[in-house]
């Protein structure tokens, strides 16, 4: 058979990895296409803090604020140097101070040792889906819908995906626990479940505290890790649910954590809490820490030093507490979700919205909400929607590992001003009227 490649092509997609050719490896680059393409289009579909709470001479102020507690620590000036200049250790040199913002602020108790500092969540889904699945007939399973970025992690590395659909009031032990017992009736093995618990991208919603008892019984009992990634908790309204690794006594979590909503996207740090003990195969036993850091030297080395310090600096200031760092923009986005959820109200009364087929949740905290529709929400829809009513949303079948969601789609509520809310959803609502009858 002739191999040669297309006129003009050096390679073949075909003989490239197969995840090149998986449709959940294009959704960023389709929706950033649109945005592109129609600049005067209002979009709810980045989920990126609000640009108002940035001050350039934050990152300054932060950087200082480290340099200066490294040296109340008795570091020497060039210690400073290398601190700031150098590589710096794989698993970081930041995670003291994390162990002790998990420890005032969410009534963690974590050794140090046990956190990994990463390049974002991203790549901590990266490290922990590597470590966990040795062979084919591991799996892992994810509530559905879900955050793209592990399903495109799970993908690259060749981890098949098995979806547990969350229903209309949220996601069910019991399902998780179905879906592991036809897992290992199929001859696999669950390795792990990846949920978001507060306030989910993309759904927007949370698992209630007797579900999350449940979930955390469920996965002990049956020998699965569950993959916690909450990076809306801190900058929500209101009274938090206790986290999964706060309320997990049989280190049955590992939790993925990010600084990219709280402190700034820019720094891209993150870190990982795998504090479960690993048989070495020689008697003893290393910390999942451990080998998840041996991972990161191969991909990453380690986590900018620059990047570490910023953050540092913001833990500081804050005294490891990160909800009082983001007291204000909680409120901001609380207000924006609420203005959204008004705007649509008037926009499409109950009324209409009744006899149309169209319903939305009404999430109060985190940056999405999720709207059914009665046509097909797909990237046709979407280009429909922005060229003709100038307007942009996510569609829901990008975040379904199972497929389907094609009646649904994300809105975003937290990059928007109140004017563009209000001209947003205005838009939106003559949007959803005309394909209703399309």
């Amino acid at each position: 058979m002739d191999r040669t490649p297309a006129d003009g092509a050096d390679l073949r997609r075909d003989e490239l990895h197969a995840s090149l050719s998986a449709p959940v490896l294009d959704t960023m680059n389709f929706l950033n296409e649109i945005t592109t393409r129609y600049p005067d289009a209002v979009s709810f579909a980045p989920g990126r803090p609000y640009d108002g709470f940035f001050d350039t001479e934050d990152v300054i102020a932060h950087l200082r604020r480290f340099l200066a507690h490294l040296e109340e620590q008795g570091r020497t000036p060039q210690q400073v140097r290398t601190a700031i200049y150098q590589y710096g250790p794989t698993a970081g040199q930041i995670r003291e101070l994390i162990a002790e913002s998990l420890r005032v602020d969410e009534g963690t108790d974590v050794d140090p040792a046990s956190i990994v500092v990463t390049v974002g969540a991203q790549e901590g889904m990266l490290l922990a889906l590597r470590a966990l699945t040795a062979g084919p007939d591991d799996v892992l399973l994810t509530a559905s819908p879900c955050y793209v970025g592990i399903t495109g992690a799970a993908c690259i590395l060749d981890v098949p995906v098995t979806a547990v659909p969350e229903r209309a009031d949220g996601l069910d032990a019991a399902d998780v626990e179905a879906a592991i017992v036809a897992e290992k009736a199929r001859g696999r093995r669950p390795r792990a479940f990846y949920v978001v618990p507060d306030h989910s991208n993309p759904s927007g919603n949370t698992v209630a505290r007797a579900a999350r008892e449940a979930l955390l019984d469920v996965a002990h009992r049956h020998g699965v890790l569950i993959l916690e990634d909450s990076p809306y908790r801190m900058v929500s309204p209101g009274e938090r649910l206790p986290s999964l690794k706060s309320l997990d006594r049989n280190r049955t979590v590992v939790q993925l954590g990010s600084f990219s909503k709280t402190v700034f996207p820019g720094a891209r740090v993150g870190y990982v809490v795998a504090d479960q003990r690993v048989a070495d195969g020689t008697g003893g036993t290393v910390l999942l820490a451990d080998e998840l850091a041996k991972i990161k030297s191969m991909v990453t080395v380690n986590t900018s030093s620059l990047s570490q310090a910023a953050v540092a600096g913001a833990l500081l200031a804050a005294g490891g507490k990160i909800s009082e760092l983001n007291a204000g923009p909680a409120a901001y986005y609380g207000d924006a979700m609420r203005t959204v959820l008004d705007h649509l109200d008037r926009a499409l009364p109950a009324a209409r919205r009744d006899a149309l087929g169209v319903s939305w949740n009404r999430p109060e905290g985190g940056f999405f909400l999720a709207m059914r529709v009665p046509f097909r929400a797909d990237e046709a829809a979407l280009t429909r929607s922005a060229r003709e009513f100038g307007v942009i949303w996510t569609p829901m079948s990008y975040f379904r590992p199972e497929g389907g969601g094609h009646d649904q789609l994300r809105l975003s509520t937290s990059y928007l001003s109140d004017a563009e809310i209000a001209e947003g959803t205005a838009r939106l609502a003559r949007f959803v009227e005309a394909e209703s009858v399309r």
